[in-house]
């Protein structure tokens, strides 16, 4: 069934080529109601492979032209999307601090640069430059990165930065003629199998000139050009705000699963649930393969990061006078994740002695001295 799939996938995008009709963006929405129908039969015939990730290997034909641009960054995700270009013929010349990196690049046929001004000076103009470096770090390495460039060249970034940073940014570049795309990138570390789901915002003809490399990097129908400078990682940052609750919602669920009077097996309540249920989806896929490898996940502490999108999304909803308390609560999950101890809580056991009588739990430290 994928590869009658990918088959169907590759033949209407073949046809759409033929006819001149551009990429995903335009696509009529008659065509992905009707390809997700499709796909949901499958599912409900229970069709789909049992341990593989919902989505399938995106299988789109190798480039018909290939594009020579730079990657700033190789880490988890950088690496990998350089890795996906390359093995779709485009031309890819990397710069990273670790040399881990740049060796894996070069054995995949990528060309290593020392610096952001080798990497400048190793593409052929108009250049495309792509950032995938951490938000705190994009001004520094555009700062490295612009003297080098000329009037009609690009930067991407397809980090997560802050929309508002990219939408400066984009400013500050135009002044010398530099364009600027945003790219709000999904898919982590499936997203060289699988493909990625872009969000571009940027002006119509940078979208256009980047469109050959978005095309080969995404899964199918997984690019979209969301509009201005500023909309791609706007998109995102929403996006991760959605994925903060989905993975709250999930997290308790689970909890009450394992703590309640009854033996369940965790894996196979998330295997079955993806099997029909209107709670299926590619996160619960990776919850069944976490309790495949650990069941209660006794290995792993329970400690919450928060990469700062969605911190970013709720100051945003409170901006826009918009209640999003799933979205907030979840972020301040995370938050109490990472205590120790709660002085707060403290503070509410203390008051209920003061006023009521009830009594309260003695501290490690108070045990000790007893």
């Amino acid at each position: 069934m994928g590869a009658e799939l990918g088959g169907v996938a590759s033949r209407n995008r073949e046809e759409r080529e033929a006819a001149g009709r551009p990429e995903r963006h335009r696509r009529s929405p008659g065509g992905t109601e009707r390809g997700e129908a499709r796909r949901e039969a499958a599912r409900e015939r229970g069709e789909r492979s049992e341990r593989q990730p919902e989505l399938r290997p995106s299988r789109g034909t190798a480039a018909k032209s290939s594009t020579k641009l730079g990657m700033v960054g190789l880490g988890r995700m950088g690496l990998n999307m350089a890795l996906r270009l390359l093995e779709r013929g485009h031309q890819v010349v990397g710069t990273a601090r670790g040399a881990e990196g740049l060796k894996r690049l070069t054995e995949a046929g990528g060309e290593a640069a020392r610096s952001v001004r080798q990497l400048a000076e190793a593409l052929p103009p108009p250049r495309i430059a792509w950032l995938m470096v951490p938000a705190s770090a994009v001004d520094q390495v555009i700062g490295q990165l612009a003297p080098h460039l000329e009037a009609g060249d690009l930067v991407v970034d397809g980090g997560n930065s802050f929309y508002r940073d990219s939408m400066r940014r984009a400013s500050e570049l135009q002044a010398k003629g530099i364009g600027f795309v945003d790219v709000g990138t999904s898919g982590g570390l499936w997203g060289r199998e699988l493909g990625y789901n872009l969000m571009v915002g940027g002006e119509e003809s940078d979208f256009r000139r980047l469109e050959p490399v978005l095309r080969d990097l995404a899964a199918a129908d997984g690019y979209l050009h969301t509009g201005p400078v500023g909309s791609g990682h706007f998109a995102k940052m929403v996006h991760n705000g959605i994925e903060y609750g989905l993975l709250q919602a999930y997290g308790e669920g689970f909890e009450i699963l394992a703590r309640s009077r009854f033996a369940f097996d965790l894996r196979a309540l998330a295997h079955l649930w993806n099997h029909g249920s209107v709670i299926r989806s590619w996160l619960l896929e990776l919850c069944e393969r976490a309790f495949a490898k650990d069941p209660r996940l006794t290995t792993i502490k329970d400690y919450v990061e928060d990469s700062g999108e969605g911190r970013w999304t709720v100051q945003e909803a409170m901006d826009l006078d918009v209640p999003a308390p799933v979205i907030t609560l979840s972020l301040l999950a995370r938050f109490a994740s990472r205590q120790e101890s709660s002085f707060s809580a403290k503070v509410i056991a203390a008051l209920r002695q003061e006023f009521g009588g009830h009594a309260v739990k003695p501290s490690e430290a108070k045990k000790r001295e007893e």
